[in-house]
């Protein structure tokens, strides 16, 4: 699956009831000319001639491409460990299930590790598979480390950073950290000049040396990592990071992610959140592993190995125990559906947690995010059950309108029914 093909410029109509800007539009229609959308509007409004409209199609829903900030892979393939193969097949996966931006998220490995994976990560960011690549450490806490190695975590070391960096040549665009790790403010420094923005998880901080952390990023752009996992729980007398991110979320100092896939977080919890912060200060993500779209089975993130039962991955454990949850097996539309039937998030909010609020995060919402004129054309086209039709990147389809094969339509059907259960 090419993303960046060479053609001439494309003309494209395309009619439904539109998802977007925070409000629903009834009879939409969307004139895309290359690879930007020119024109958004009511059908009854359409400027030119009548006979160019196409049908009215009631229960087609038009949404922006989604984006998708944090996600480990799909597929069968992880960032982490896969080849080049396997890597643009997990983009691939994800991108046919609506994610038409997403960043390549690596974990915790040795320093010569991280600098080739991140290597092996440049040609995918090159070619538009990837809008970039979000390091989820290793300056994490490792009382708080989940699924991550806890041997390749490390203080917070500066020079280390700028290395990283470097080997990324512009392409990290986030990176997670443990407020309390050492020599923090050095570190939001390094991001700072490098434009990558930083977001705070994997902690075990107190809620005052978190607030004062997010003090010290000085109003830039900030993330929480997975809210709610990776850090102690919110108690009444020991809110800890949880408190202190929600708080932030809530004076617009701070994105807070939520994986709202029933499996990392009740559905009660995203709705309250949501009641609590808002959309705009909300990045629905998948922190998906090489399982998404996968059977049960065995699968590798980076060194560790992680068995995936009724669609939940856990590392792998003794009998008799349990491990760590160790990412999420959903695309990002499986996370928005749940978001709306589930925890009743009303859909323009689940719709703009998937795709304004990460693009501003990253500083890409003037290009991505939003279906308005100017922007790149990335759409997803919905049933009314918010499963895929087909995806438009760039003004090309990956999938032809209502052509999406017969077996992957029944494939989401299946994991929609299947996550409800959980």
């Amino acid at each position: 699956m090419d993303i960046r093909t060479p053609g001439p410029p494309r003309r494209e109509l395309v009619r439904g009831d539109l998802i977007s800007s925070g409000r629903r539009l009834d009879d939409a229609v969307v004139l895309v000319e290359g690879e930007r959308i020119a024109w958004v509007g009511p059908a009854a409004s359409w400027p030119g001639p009548a006979d160019e409209l196409p049908p009215a199609a009631p229960g087609r829903l038009i949404l922006p491409g989604l984006v998708d900030v944090h996600c480990h892979g799909g597929a069968g393939h992880g960032f982490p460990e896969a080849d080049a193969a396997g890597m643009r097949a997990a983009c691939d996966h994800h991108l046919r299930h609506g994610t038409t931006t997403l960043l390549g998220s690596l974990v915790s490995a040795p320093a010569d590790d991280l600098e080739r994976r991140i290597g092996a990560l440049l040609p995918l960011v090159g070619s538009g598979h990837l809008a970039g690549i979000h390091l989820e450490g290793p300056f994490l806490a490792t009382a708080r480390c989940g699924a991550q190695d806890p041997r390749s975590i490390v203080p917070g070391d500066p020079d280390l950073l700028r290395r990283l960096i470097d080997a990324g040549q512009g392409a990290i665009r986030s990176m997670t950290l443990a407020p309390e790790t050492p020599r923090l403010p050095e570190l939001l420094d390094v991001l700072a000049a490098a434009g990558v923005t930083p977001s705070f998880g994997h902690t075990d901080a107190s809620a005052a040396d978190t607030s004062t952390a997010i003090s010290a990023v000085g109003g830039r752009p900030l993330g929480a990592t997975h809210l709610f996992n990776g850090m102690p729980p919110l108690h009444s007398r020991a809110p800890g990071p949880v408190g202190a991110c929600l708080a932030a979320a809530a004076r617009g100092a701070m994105v807070v992610e939520l994986i709202g896939d029933g499996v990392h977080l009740a559905d009660e919890t995203v709705a309250m959140v949501f009641e609590l912060v808002g959309a705009d200060r909300i990045a629905l993500v998948t922190d998906a592993m090489a399982a998404a779209g996968m059977p049960d089975g065995r699968y590798p993130l980076g060194p560790m190995t992680v068995d995936v039962v009724g669609g939940v991955a856990r590392l792998a454990s003794d009998p008799g125990t349990t491990g760590a949850i160790a990412g999420g097996t959903a695309r990002l539309l499986d996370v928005l559906r749940r978001a709306v039937r589930r925890a009743g998030v009303a859909l323009p909010d689940a719709v703009t947690a998937a795709t304004a609020t990460p693009a501003r995060l990253l500083g890409l919402d003037t290009e991505v995010g939003d279906v308005v004129p100017g922007r790149r054309a990335d759409l997803l086209i919905t049933d009314a059950d918010l499963l895929p039709r087909a995806v438009l990147r760039a003004g090309r389809w990956i999938d032809p309108p209502d052509t999406l094969p017969a077996d992957t339509v029944a494939a989401d059907a299946r994991s929609a029914t299947a996550r409800e259960a959980h």
